[in-house]
């Protein structure tokens, strides 16, 4: 994902062309129930349901061969606790901060 959306636009690009604006943190929710690529961070193995995959667009854009053994690490991982063990905080917040941005305009 992070090659598909290389030529995107940065947060600084945005905020330098929008001039007069303000830029808040959206912290993500647990239970984020809007299905987004962040959406599931506290809860993994929603990613392992392909209608799941399928309905956030920066996955759905990939191909099968790209996402197939990424998938199968995860599932792998949730199965043997590897990724508790790795992410043991993750389980405990209730909201976190995974980048994204609300940028609000402030010219007319």
């Amino acid at each position: 994902m992070r090659e598909a959306e290389r030529g995107l636009a940065t947060l600084d690009e945005i905020v330098a062309a929008l001039g007069s604006c303000t830029v808040q943190v959206v912290p993500i929710p647990h239970d984020c129930t809007d299905g987004f690529f962040g959406a599931y961070w506290r809860r993994p193995e929603a990613y392992l349901d392909s209608g799941i995959r399928a309905s956030i667009s920066g996955l759905a854009r990939l191909d099968e061969a790209t996402v197939r053994p990424a998938i199968e690490r995860l599932a792998a991982d949730l199965a043997s606790g590897a990724w508790d063990r790795r992410y043991p905080h993750l389980r405990g917040l209730e909201e976190i901060d995974l980048g994204y941005r609300l940028v609000v305009s402030s010219s007319a």
